[in-house]
């Protein structure tokens, strides 16, 4: 028997697709596959060992010898632009990195150097280092591409295309300037090209019993409102029609997010903002929105997944009920 929660949050799946595709989705005919990022697993080296015995030879086999360490040298022999790495766990030994030769298969790609694209559909952003630009921006951040790919949400606040390195809603007085996909409510739906999100708000900031200090997973307890200072920024955005941009991370129940890491998605319009009754016990009431992406820009890859979580997520989303 299908319980009440069950067919509660299949009628609000139904109802919010119902609303996206109404909003007209700009989707192209054909959508590219997600190549992954992640480079394969190489089986470990074995040690060589070969014998060098002669064929007439009777007695044991002589193994060869094992390459010698490092040549050891004095610090004053270091010379500057040698090429020769100075730290601590280095100290007197002559490693010439300059003069390494590596595969880029088998180099992570946090810590690939140079033009950093890879196989995958998106060029490569930073993760560590100064912003150059300022977050606090309506529309696209200079220098960052459509499909950009960070490892971490760190890296997308390094781009300055998402500030918070937790929160899923950064905005100012005119509007949200970028929200994070990376979980949802219940009932959310993603096509891609427009999407469902859930507002924030209406969780006891003291948490559960068993969980006090695990707040964003804690059931809600109160309505939620547009007094909300995020929700606001949403329903503002509504209003101003002000660009937001978007990234998705791995733990999106879709096949539109990344199988890894966080992706920039480009920019949305927040085209209509309700209140409804939630998924919760009590029916407190949570603020929604629907985005629509704007056209001309680039297709977004879909998802390789296992073939058993490949389903359309409006019919099949995941529940994760997870607070932003």
């Amino acid at each position: 028997m299908i319980s009440q929660y069950e067919q509660s949050r299949q009628a609000n799946i139904e109802k919010n697709a119902a609303l996206l595709k109404s909003l007209g989705l700009d989707k192209p005919a054909f959508e590219p596959k997600e190549v992954l990022r992640k480079p394969k697993a190489v089986p470990p080296r074995k040690r060589k060992q070969s014998a060098t015995v002669d064929e007439d030879d009777e007695g044991p086999a002589v193994l060869e010898e094992p390459p010698s360490k490092a040549q050891r040298i004095e610090p004053q022999d270091l010379k500057e632009g040698s090429g020769v790495r100075r730290s601590s766990r280095n100290a007197g030994k002559a490693v010439d990195y300059k003069g390494e030769i590596l595969r880029a298969s088998l180099v992570p790609l946090a810590y690939s150097s140079g033009v950093k694209t890879t196989e995958n559909t998106g060029p490569l952003g930073r993760e560590e280092g100064p912003r150059k630009h300022n977050p606090k921006t309506y529309g696209h951040i200079p220098g960052v591409a459509v499909g950009t790919w960070w490892e971490s949400r760190q890296g997308c606040s390094v781009d300055a295309i998402h500030a918070p390195w937790v929160g899923g809603i950064s905005g100012g007085p005119n509007g949200a300037y970028s929200v994070a996909l990376s979980g949802g409510y219940d009932d959310d739906v993603d096509l891609g090209y427009a999407f469902t999100y859930t507002g924030s708000g209406g969780r006891d900031l003291k948490g559960t019993k068993n969980a006090p200090k695990n707040l964003r997973t804690a059931p809600q307890s109160s309505d939620q409102s547009f007094e909300n200072t995020f929700n606001k920024m949403l329903k503002r955005s509504s209003e101003t029609k002000k660009p937001v941009r978007v990234i998705r991370g791995f733990k999106l129940k879709s096949k539109y997010a990344p199988s890894e890491g966080y992706r920039y998605d480009g920019l949305y319009t927040v085209e209509k903002a309700w209140m409804e009754k939630g998924l919760n016990a009590k029916g407190y009431l949570v603020c929604k929105y629907a985005f629509k992406r704007l056209s001309g820009q680039a297709a977004l890859p879909v998802r390789i997944v296992d073939e058993e979580d490949n389903q359309d997520p409006v019919t099949t989303p995941e529940a994760t009920s997870k607070s932003r």
